[in-house]
């Protein structure tokens, strides 16, 4: 390892103790330090994987305090600035962070974060998917540090780190392989102690006397222990956790059965009297990881198919500057920088199509295999593939708030909402393990008056039998699943709710314009009063409508002479307001116009209309193709009332309802009317589902039931939207339907399942007609079969 010679701080640039120097190990050096501070800072920034910091940093870190706990310094470097900004996203005014939490086990131990973090101050809101093991919390900036964020989940007994896909799926493998020792060791043991357990129940040994019996007790006893120390640690360190926050988990009643089960069969060996269930111990501990470990593979199988899409973004992207193509990290891309593209290449970043023609293979986003034509203005997306020429690319947005991250995020927060069904059980088995622990209690003390010398054994068996591990997975493993399986059709859902409230829908209501039609729209024809020139009108159109997000405006793009005009506004769900040359333009539907439209109206297909000075001087048939999938969508939900309202004119709006076979339609819509729309549907009972893709849907699409935001739509329908149709095939839209179906099925059957085996098992084992080894084999089984239930979704 070379030694870097300098005078100053690597860190923070002070000058160095020429008498006591400090050396910190980055970027494949030793680089001097000035003092324990800045090293131990540096120490931390390298040891999770930040060393890049260092690489692309514009200035010299503060120098750092010299007195620090060894984790508290750690944390601190993630408050660096240059270093936030790469996992920190603005959620408004406020900040918004994944993290990768390690040590979760259950729904309670989500819960104990929640709880925990929402009573520091500048906590806006925490989110914490069990399934992915990750949180998404939304601060304010100003009120609360990052790093004070992490130390206090790490003072609940929990490690966090910011999520990074590389180090996220590290971690998880690192969880995976301590299951799998655990999982070993247990499995091991448990085999030879059963089999000495065996020939002492049975007599397969034939007679043998006392002295060897306690022998084999031993023997047992050295075997489980290190099963019940290392293999079932998890379980105390969960049990403890929840008990110093005050609150009670399946693991505390666990944890009690092993420890009470294993203290009294050694007591019982070291005494050389009284019952031993060495082998109860070990197969408890040894099914329970087994089932935890088959729950641990499920949830993931289940999350990333959407958690880890952005692990297809490339580390490095082609950056063309001065004339020269150089490898840039794709993470420091920065907007308004050009990238090339080349063939068979993964899109780096977010951005829009300068130069080049090519097919773009978009199924990461949009589960679609057939590729998709893009050419020069088209959007791309990090994470897709260029499949056929090279292209140059304009970066429109930092790989941090690029459309798959956006995903990540809007799929973390989902997963997070729970239903109702998940608040509940989640709920029921908190204060379930308090019951089970009451009724193992008084079991007990009723089972001293029968039988002392079962009492012990059925406390035991109640506290393993009702253990209500099913009932914490019966919901969130399902809406995992179902959530996972939508997301192979292209629907990103943002609300854990949306699968329980789709279930009510009998009204289904659709914008039309980019909605059931392409939103590629063309210029049929144009028309003009008087001797008012037609290139000069469409010269000014085009130069109003290039400040437009509106499908429509696509239709001006192709004109090449674009007038110039100034102080363009929107007026949603009308049209643009504009200044040409100090003239007062508008351009819109005909509800725009403050002024007659004399020898136009008697066309009913012109949609658009130019007003220069109060004065109507032309008017524009705008029209876009029916989106193919339209149709099967249309026959598909057939069995819901189906209504169309759009803001086009009469004459579009009726023909795409007759081709389409929807004989209910509004037309000449502004964003009010169909606000006052779906409101009265409401009044009347009807549970409405809309879809829509405009700024000017984005109202509607916040009231209605369900909501769904299609295609392209625009980002403020997106963030109103209930449901994010990634790509454009609307036939999607049916297995929100049909797999919120199903989801709802398996989590009756999983709490049907749950309760009833509670309810059958628990009267058994107060009844003593359980011993603990025929507890320990029902409760895994019920944990598995929840389980396994749910996985079938992804089918």
């Amino acid at each position: 390892m070379s030694l870097e010679h300098s005078n100053i701080c690597y860190h923070c640039d002070l000058p160095l103790d020429p008498n006591n120097p400090f050396y910190s190990e980055v970027l494949g050096k030793q680089r001097a330090m000035c003092c324990p501070g800045c090293q131990a800072v540096a120490d931390a920034i390298v040891a999770n994987g930040l060393e890049d910091y260092y690489r692309f940093r514009t200035q010299k870190a503060v120098k750092g305090e010299e007195l620090f706990e060894d984790t508290l310094t750690k944390l601190l470097a993630y408050d660096e600035p240059e270093i936030k900004d790469e996992f920190v996203a603005r959620a408004g005014d406020n900040s918004q962070i994944q993290l990768t939490i390690e040590g979760i086990s259950c729904a309670a131990c989500g819960w104990l974060i929640e709880k925990q973090l929402i009573k520091l101050s500048g906590i806006q809101r925490v989110a914490v998917n069990v399934s992915s093991r990750r949180a998404t919390i939304i601060w304010i900036d100003e009120a609360l540090k990052l790093s004070d964020i992490i130390r206090h989940i790490e003072k609940i007994g929990y490690h966090a780190l910011p999520f990074q896909p590389d180090r996220h799926e590290a971690s998880f493998q690192k969880e995976n392989r301590s299951y799998l020792k655990k999982l070993g060791l247990a499995g091991l043991m448990t085999m030879q102690v059963m089999m000495l357990a065996i020939g002492l129940y049975f007599g397969l040994f034939g007679y043998i006397e006392r002295q060897t019996e306690l022998y084999f007790h031993w023997v047992s006893l050295v075997l489980t222990t290190p099963v019940v120390i290392y293999s079932g640690s998890s379980f105390y360190l969960s049990a403890i956790n929840a008990i110093k926050n005050k609150t009670a988990n399946m693991d505390v009643s666990v944890s009690l059965a092993i420890l009470g089960t294993f203290v009294s069969s050694a007591w019982a060996t070291v005494n050389a009297t009284g019952q031993v269930y060495f082998e109860s111990v070990c197969m408890f501990i040894f099914l329970l990881l087994i089932s935890r470990y088959v729950e641990q593979g499920s949830r993931y199988k289940a999350s990333q198919i959407s958690a880890n899409m952005i692990k297809y973004v490339p580390l490095t992207a082609t950056l063309l500057e001065d004339g020269k193509s150089l490898d840039y990290l794709a993470k420091n891309l920065v907007v308004g920088q050009r990238v090339l593209i080349k063939p068979g290449e993964t899109v780096p970043v977010d951005g829009s199509i300068i130069e080049g023609v090519s097919k773009i293979d978009e199924s990461m986003l949009t589960g679609e295999s057939e590729p998709v034509n893009k050419g020069k203005g088209d959007s791309v997306f990090g994470g897709t593939i260029n499949q056929t020429n090279a292209l140059t690319i304009e970066v429109t947005r930092p790989l941090k708030d690029a459309l798959v991250n956006q995903i990540l995020r809007l799929q973390e927060v989902a997963l997070s909402e729970k239903p109702k069904a998940a608040v509940y059980a989640d709920y029921a088995s908190r204060y379930f393990v308090l019951v089970v622990l009451a009724i193992a209690v008084v079991s007990y003390m009723v089972w001293l008056t029968i039988d002392s010398s079962k009492a012990y054994w059925v406390a035991i068996a109640v506290l393993v039998a009702t253990c209500p591990c099913a009932l914490s997975l019966a919901t969130p493993t399902a809406i995992t699943a179902g959530l996972a399986k939508l997301n192979e059709y292209g629907l990103l859902v943002k609300r854990g709710d949306v699968i329980e409230l789709i279930q009510d829908v009998d009204t289904v209501v659709y914008d039309k314009t980019g909605t059931l039609t392409d939103g590629y729209f063309s210029i049929i024809d144009t028309k003009t009063l008087g001797t008012f020139d037609k290139g000069l009108a469409l010269s000014i159109a085009a130069g109003i409508e290039q400040y437009s997000q509106h499908p429509i405006a696509n239709a001006f793009s192709t004109v090449d002479n674009k007038a110039s005009v100034s102080n363009v506004k929107s007026i949603p769900g009308k049209g643009l307001s504009a200044i040409y040359q100090q003239k007062q333009c508008l351009l819109g539907s005909v509800d725009l116009m403050e002024s007659t439209i004399p020898n136009l109206n008697q066309s009913k297909s012109h949609n658009i209309y130019l007003q220069i000075e109060g004065e109507v001087v032309a008017a524009f048939h705008i029209a876009d193709n029916i989106n193919e999938h339209a149709k099967d969508l249309v026959n598909n939900l057939s069995e819901f009332n189906t209504v169309i309202v759009s803001g086009d004119s009469e004459h579009n709006v009726s023909s795409v309802a007759n081709e389409l076979g929807i004989s209910s339609y509004k037309f000449s819509q502004n964003p009010e009317q169909k606000l006052l729309f779906i409101k009265e549907l409401q009044n009347l009972g009807h549970r409405v589902l809309m879809v829509g893709d405009g700024i000017n849907d984005a109202p509607i699409l916040a009231k209605a039931d369900v909501s769904i935001a299609v295609g392209n739509a625009a980002d403020m329908a997106k963030r109103s939207a209930d449901v994010i149709l990634i790509g454009n095939k609307l036939s999607s839209i049916d297995a929100l339907f049909s797999i919120s179906k199903r989801v709802r099925s398996k989590v009756k059957q999983n709490m049907l399942w749950a309760i009833g085996y509670n309810l059958l098992i628990l009267p058994l084992a107060v009844l003593g007609f359980l011993s603990p080894w025929m507890a320990v084999i029902g409760m895994s089984i019920s944990s598995i079969i929840v389980v396994i239930n749910s996985v079938r979704l992804l089918r």
